[in-house]
């Protein structure tokens, strides 16, 4: 694994320091502020927010000033999607005056609801509007502009150098590429070969992104791309501290292991369901919880019976919601104990 040890090292974004190279990757309805505290928690070197709509945004939508809302964690990155120039330089001062650090802008999403709207990765089918959005942010705030693509729209344009090499000479800071094109959603294998084609194409630290859960990936994924760091987003469905535990392979000494299974991975759980209720309020919540406590149960508990994940994923009690994830990730007998202390 000895590729991995540059991921232990800092990065500098400008005045920013990010204090490892393994970053948490922006999940619309996944990376809230209560998923990035525990990833980075665990050693993630750069957690990112949801995807914001710009235009929301620029208009005062509550829930996506929830989503800028500053975290209280060091380096405050926020992600920001659109077509428009004026809502999204709107949108950047508005996350920079919430003390967002990094402004990142969305040219990846593949999801049809936002390439629809012209926006995420189909802005890679336009190239020179794609550019008038960067210059927009880039001249808007103070703080580093970071831009996220794919390797293009399908296979008949990879055109990510070349919008790589673009962005850099409009002030772009530091490119993530996820290896695959927009067509390919998540099909397939993530091509971090053709990564190395943007890496050639710019100066700024280049990020890889697609397939990489555990040190065996990212070691492959920097040696085939030669990025300079790298980014991971569906291998932490269930598993927060999925990029600390590739930083600390790679040497980094911040953030705290994986949560040992039994007692404490039930209250591991628990305690981010509540955080959860917490932030969202207990309606919403409870729906916006369900999607981590399923991939919690996929991961860790993937024989529990139908009836109790059943209740976990469908109770309104949070008060049973609990005492079924207790019983999901607690062997019986600490079950047993914990039920005759109460």
């Amino acid at each position: 694994m000895s590729g991995l040890v540059k991921l232990a090292d800092p990065l500098a974004l400008g005045s920013v320091t990010i204090r490892n190279r393994v970053f948490l990757a922006p999940m619309s309805g996944v990376t809230d502020e209560a998923f990035r505290r525990r990833a980075h928690a665990h050693g993630a070197g750069l957690v990112v927010s949801e995807m914001v709509a710009s235009g929301e945004l620029a208009r005062g939508r509550l829930d996506s000033g929830r989503r800028v809302r500053h975290s209280g964690l060091p380096v405050h990155m926020v992600q920001l999607a659109g077509r428009e120039a004026g809502h999204m330089a709107e949108a950047a001062r508005i996350a920079e005056a919430e003390g967002a650090d990094i402004i990142d802008i969305n040219m990846g999403c593949p999801a049809k609801k936002v390439t629809g709207g012209y926006s995420g990765s189909a802005l890679m089918r336009d190239p020179d509007h794609a550019l008038t959005l960067i210059d927009a942010v880039v001249g808007a705030v103070d703080v580093p502009v970071t831009l996220k693509m794919r390797l293009g729209w399908d296979e008949t344009a990879l055109n990510a150098p070349t919008l790589a090499r673009r962005a850099e000479q409009a002030g772009v800071r530091m490119i993530t590429v996820h290896g695959r094109t927009r067509c390919q959603f998540y099909k397939g294998r993530a091509d971090w070969r053709a990564i190395a084609r943007v890496k050639a194409a710019i100066t700024v630290p280049l990020v890889a992104n697609g397939d990489v859960g555990i040190p065996a990936d990212a070691a492959a994924a920097l040696e085939l791309s030669g990025a300079d760091a790298v980014m991971i987003g569906r291998a932490s469905y269930g598993a927060p501290w999925a990029p600390g535990d590739i930083a600390r392979a790679a040497g980094s000494s911040a953030g705290n292991a994986a949560p040992a299974r039994g007692r404490d991975l039930a209250d591991y759980v628990v305690s981010h369901y509540e955080d959860m209720l917490s932030l969202y309020g207990t309606e919403s919540g409870l729906r916006q919880a369900r999607k981590h406590l399923g991939w919690y149960i996929d991961r860790h508990a993937p024989e529990l019976p139908a009836g109790l994940r059943a209740t976990i994923m469908t109770e309104h009690d949070t008060g049973r919601v609990i005492a079924g994830l207790r019983e999901a990730f607690m062997p019986g007998a600490d079950v047993q104990q914990e039920q005759a202390a109460a």
